[in-house]
């Protein structure tokens, strides 16, 4: 395809612009040592800021070309991660949001190290550290779709140099670049893609989209696959809740209220944002596309369409918009990745630096050299996110893949870790190895996995029909619940020995002791002492 020049030209103003932002939002680390400060934008995030943060995180390069290419495909009905997400997001305002934020963490990870140990804490950022990986290749691989159909330019050059501009000012702003950036990039997103849909809704090949003319877009959903449809949908639910990614906007925030409310206004963003992406689905089921340059001029076949359903919304953007409209959506596919993005990139190395490097491996580390071990973990992840979407073909895959590990694994331990006092170590470790074994005994075709469990109903020509990633889940759950009742009673009854408590957390807990004094400022009990010492100068009790 020739490269088209003014869409080059426009990407790259874009992508000034962006840049501009995120290293002016880098002033105010500037000389900043401490590393909380750095990820956690000194918990100063007000409600405005808040809002678009929360919503822009979400509402990536996968979001809204994964809805239009599921909406083409299967239909609206299918069509979960939008409502899902935003019900998750509510979820996580009512139950969660409070008590971390209450409790002065400073990441996902925090309350699994202080209860369960460092070393089950570094267990659990496998699975949260793939998750980020997997969705930042997505959407990175959304927008090299997006420039390869639109300006001819290279899917890997595309995805190269978009990961390098959000690496760049993430390494030197952190989370002020990221939620600075976040504003101008969803007010992109929302004006670009509005923009594009009454254009595209109106062009001569496309035929009325309204219900009472067209029902193509809505389909229904395949009662052989029902049990695979609740499965999806209570994953992208309860799987979109365990994300440092979200935790730490709701950390970050300057209350517990404002915590609160960011959830809950970044459900509802979630849902507007859909809805643009949603109707350009529509819009590609009803057009005519044998009548459209995609065949009269560029000599592809229309019956391709179908297999390029990935692309679907830049070859809308591209062949039933003006030239001047496709160039401003594609600024906000732009806006679109870079949102998401840098978010994913900065959560996963922040975990890394204080919950890996910092709490196993050097405890006595200095603050700046935690900053400097978080620049080079976002250096990393953002090349491991880039390897993952130049090398995997399908967005909406990796986009589903993104809460799957999650779900299984991390939502019992993070419910448990909150909710469960009696929850230990030992029930945290059989949980997590239960639930990772048989999530993967289940199989997953788009990696490769074979079935190594066929779960009920299962068959060669449609696989697992069953939701047996909820029942994983659930097994999950229920070990860790009984493997820390059980523990807890044998050892406080006096039927297992102290000397079997290898772990010291039920009765040996001499070094734990440590890690889970709780610190009081004017009657509210935390768990980060630096955070209580932060509560109006107070100095803290123990």
């Amino acid at each position: 395809m020739v490269l088209n020049v003014p869409g080059l030209v426009a990407v790259i103003i874009f992508y000034i612009i962006i840049l501009v932002i995120g290293l002016w939002a880098a002033r105010r680390t500037k000389g900043e040592t401490n590393s909380e400060n750095v990820m956690l934008a000194g918990r100063n995030i007000g409600l405005f800021v808040g809002v678009f943060t929360m919503t822009a995180t979400w509402v990536g390069g996968g979001f809204i070309n994964g809805t239009a290419e599921t909406v083409y495909s299967y239909g609206l009905v299918n069509t979960q991660a939008p409502l899902g997400y935003a019900l998750s997001l509510v979820i996580g305002g009512i139950f969660f949001a409070k008590k971390m934020r209450q409790q002065g963490y400073v990441t996902m990870l925090d309350p699994f190290a202080r209860k369960y140990g460092e070393r089950m804490g570094g267990l659990i950022y496998i699975p949260a550290l793939l998750g980020e990986v997997f969705w930042s290749g997505a959407i990175l691989a959304a927008l090299g779709s997006t420039l390869r159909v639109i300006i001819g330019l290279s899917h890997e050059v595309a995805i190269i140099v978009s990961a390098c501009i959000a690496v760049f000012y993430t390494l030197f702003g952190g989370l002020y670049s990221v939620a600075y950036t976040d504003v101008v990039q969803l007010i992109c997103i929302f004006v670009g893609l509005w923009l594009c849909v009454p254009f595209a809704m109106t062009n001569d090949l496309v035929e009325n989209i309204s219900v009472n003319s067209s029902t193509l877009w809505i389909q229904e959903v395949d009662p052989v696959f029902v049990g695979v449809y609740i499965d999806s949908f209570l994953l992208l639910i309860f799987g979109g809740l365990p994300w440092q990614v979200y935790f730490q906007r709701v950390l970050s925030a300057r209350t517990v209220g404002t915590a609160k409310y960011l959830s809950f206004v970044g459900g509802l963003g979630c849902l507007i944002m859909a809805i643009p992406s949603v109707l350009i689905g529509a819009i590609a089921t009803n057009a005519d596309w044998n009548r459209t340059a995609f065949v009269t001029r560029d000599n592809f076949n229309a019956s391709d369409i179908p297999n390029r359903a990935s692309d679907i919304l830049p070859l809308v953007l591209q062949y039933l918009t003006p030239d001047w409209v496709s160039f401003v959506g594609l600024g906000a596919v732009s806006a679109a990745v870079m949102s998401s993005a840098d978010s994913s990139i900065l959560s996963a190395s922040c975990m890394f630096a204080r919950n890996i490097y910092k709490m196993i491996f050097r405890q006595k580390a200095s603050e700046n050299e935690i900053i400097w071990v978080m620049r080079f973990a976002i250096f990393g992840v953002g090349v491991l996110a880039t390897v993952m979407a130049i090398t995997v073909k399908s967005i909406y895959t990796l986009w589903y893949l993104c809460s799957d590990l999650v779900y299984v694994v991390l939502f019992p331990q993070l419910l448990c870790v909150i909710y469960l006092k009696t929850s230990n170590t030992y029930g945290s470790l059989v949980a997590y190895v239960i639930g990772m074994f048989f999530r993967i005994a289940g199989g997953e075709p788009s990696l490769g996995i074979d079935v190594l469990i066929k779960f009920p109903y299962y068959s060669e020509e449609n696989g697992q029909v069953f939701p047996f990633k909820t029942l994983c889940m659930l097994m999950s759950f229920t070990s860790l619940v009984f493997v820390s009742y059980l523990t807890d009673f044998l050892f406080k009854r006096g039927i297992l020995h102290p000397r079997f408590d290898i772990f010291k957390c039920v009765v040996n807990q001499c070094e734990s002791d440590v890690k889970l004094q709780k610190y009081t400022v004017n009657s509210e009990t935390f768990d980060n002492p630096t955070y209580a010492q932060s509560q109006e100068g107070i100095p803290t009790s123990k």
